[in-house]
């Protein structure tokens, strides 16, 4: 007999009344409550799962742990779930066509659309292959909400800059296909306070307002550099020395994100606090190597000298 997750908590509260085992209510509370939190499907395309990895050291708006038991309720997600195999196909379809036209998609990593998509297959539906590709086309337009996690996911990325897999955007492959835009979260990976945020702002029914790369501009509005805490300081011509990058490459004035302001690992640090130029990991042009562009920087300043 199959019972809900709701039902089992119940009746283990019950066994417990009965038994007089004493209860921690809150914890009891919030789990039932996650029961009716929006559901969450997790797609992993091509990428590394450093978007996965970056959320899970969440601290603000709270901590991960929170999220899963009280904010979100996550219905499938490969690198996370216990369940593999048919098992975790079963639950990533059934979800879908019980939530349908309410879950949230989440996609990280770019989708591949050469070889007929066949060099990323996620599992096996109906006795045949499925792959990314035709994943994304199948529950994405099920969706309420897309959510493109990370630059692989909104731009292509690392993964796009291979042309023998011809990797694509989840915009690209979802243009016009789905109830809302498709939100871009760029970065690589997404900031986990960017991802967290949005997804709780989702489920409260809100929609952020997007720049011109559909990305939420409270969090893509203002560059690296202007936010720099080295703004202003002498400019230098090498990494690893303290100093303004901006001659050598550094991407911090074209690149918009919140490294400079919410920082990474619970706030302690990002590139240009370790030394190094940005790289501009949320740019749609993502990756550029910063230091061949610091030559050819430099190449142009000394001709124009």
């Amino acid at each position: 007999m199959k019972i809900s997750r709701r039902d089992f908590l119940k009746w283990s509260i019950a066994t417990a009344v009965a038994l007089n085992v004493d209860l921690d209510l809150d914890r009891v509370n919030t789990a039932l409550a996650a029961e009716t939190d929006p559901p969450i499907i997790w797609l992993n395309g091509a990428g590394c799962s450093g978007c996965t990895i970056s959320t899970l050291n969440v601290t603000s708006p709270t901590t991960i742990d929170n999220v899963l038991t009280s904010k979100i309720s996550l219905k499938y997600d490969t690198t996370l779930m216990t369940a593999a195999g048919n098992t975790a196909m079963q639950v990533l379809d059934e979800s879908a066509n019980l939530y349908k036209g309410q879950f949230i998609l989440v996609i990280e990593g770019a989708i591949p659309t050469g070889a007929s998509g066949n060099y990323c297959i996620i599992g096996e539906q109906n006795g045949s292959p499925l792959t990314m590709q035709q994943a994304v086309l199948k529950y994405g337009p099920m969706a309420k909400y897309v959510v493109a996690a990370g630059t692989c996911a909104s731009f292509g990325g690392v993964s796009g800059a291979s042309s023998l897999t011809e990797c694509k955007s989840v915009v690209t492959i979802l243009d016009g296909k789905t109830t809302n835009p498709v939100i871009n979260l760029s970065g690589c990976p997404v900031h986990p306070t960017i991802l967290v945020q949005t997804l709780i702002d989702l489920s409260l029914g809100v929609l952020p307002a997007v720049d011109t790369n559909n990305r939420p501009s409270k969090y893509y509005g203002i560059t690296i550099h202007r936010k720099c805490e080295r703004l202003g300081k002498e400019k230098v011509n090498q990494p690893g020395v303290y100093g303004c990058y901006k001659d050598i490459g550094c991407k911090g004035p074209q690149c918009s994100n919140v490294c400079p302001t919410m920082k990474w690992n619970n706030g302690v640090n990002f590139c240009i606090t370790a030394n190094y130029p940005c790289i501009g990991c949320a740019n749609p042009t993502f990756p550029t190597n910063p230091l061949v562009d610091a030559v050819s920087a430099a190449t142009t300043k000394v001709k124009s000298n």
